[in-house]
């Protein structure tokens, strides 16, 4: 049985809706949906929502399509972030050693002392770590092949079977299936980033630019806000 703990006609507050109206939660004694997406449907209309398992836990994903809506296809774009590194974070442990929290001891309810103590917090963290605007280049995932996702869509319907049976068989199956598509990915991914080598006039560049781009290796950890 399907119990929905969010009715997904349910009017919220500034006119959002819950659009969600299936399970996301799928075990083999329940189902429930505790995942959801809120939008406002006056605005957005014309939409399709569906579910989307993803093999990895009973958690599925749920994939919202807005229609009609033009979007430009960018090279590249710009988003905003908050770079946190050695530096930035001593600066906030710095900044949180000097605050002496007097506002907090005036007050005597429990939610004005917790506003209070948030807001500093706040305050002192989006001092430390201010927001910039990054430049980010469009990553093109070229070696995914229309094999590679028709895998992809058989490795999710696979364990759909899995999770709705306990014959050792199919299971054993699913496991040698993950593995298998597993070594065709990474070695596309290979073939794919032999071919850029090759073909490129500096192939040194071309090799860091590979590496930076799998690996995403960086001395800092970065948050993006939205």
């Amino acid at each position: 049985m399907c119990h929905c703990e969010i009715d997904a006609m349910l009017p919220m507050t500034y006119d959002l809706y819950s659009t969600v109206d299936f399970p996301t939660r799928i075990s083999n004694h329940s189902s429930t949906t505790i995942d959801n997406i809120f939008m406002d449907k006056f605005k957005n209309a014309n939409f399709t929502i569906k579910p989307l398992p993803n093999g990895l836990s009973d958690h599925h994903a749920q994939i919202l399509t807005l229609h009609d809506i033009k979007i430009q296809n960018l090279k590249a774009y710009h988003y905003t972030k908050t770079l946190i590194n050695d530096s930035t974070i001593s600066e906030f442990q710095l900044n949180l050693s000097y605050e002496s929290w007097e506002e907090i001891f005036m007050e005597e309810m429990v939610d004005s002392i917790f506003n209070s103590f948030l807001n500093t917090c706040f305050r002192i963290f989006y001092h430390s770590f201010p927001l910039k605007n990054v430049y980010h280049s469009q990553l093109n995932k070229a070696w995914i092949t229309t094999g590679i996702k028709i895998s992809s869509q058989h490795k999710r319907d696979l364990y759909l079977l899995c999770r709705s049976t306990k014959n050792p068989k199919l299971k054993n199956y699913y496991k040698t299936y993950c593995r298998i598509l597993s070594d065709v990915i990474k070695t596309a991914k290979k073939l794919y980033h032999n071919k850029l080598i090759t073909k490129s006039n500096n192939k040194t560049k071309a090799l860091w630019n590979i590496v930076k781009m799998t690996t995403k290796k960086s001395k800092a950890m970065i948050i993006v806000l939205h």
